[in-house]
């Protein structure tokens, strides 16, 4: 696992606690700040899992 694809996955958690306190308690700020932290993680995390991807099909050849 490399640097990106953890800190992809927790700052998808962190969003997505964020987007879930939000909208129990009506702060749609806060939701909405959770949604877009969701959204950075998995897209970081899925850079980080094509660089991973990439790492392991040179390594094979």
């Amino acid at each position: 696992m490399n640097k990106d694809q953890t800190t992809g996955r927790i700052k998808e958690a962190k969003g997505k606690v964020k987007e879930v306190v939000g909208n129990l308690v009506g702060n749609k700020e806060m939701e909405l700040k959770g949604k877009v932290q969701n959204t950075q993680g998995k897209v970081q995390a899925t850079y980080g899992d094509a660089k991973e991807d990439i790492k392991d099909a040179l390594k094979g050849n």
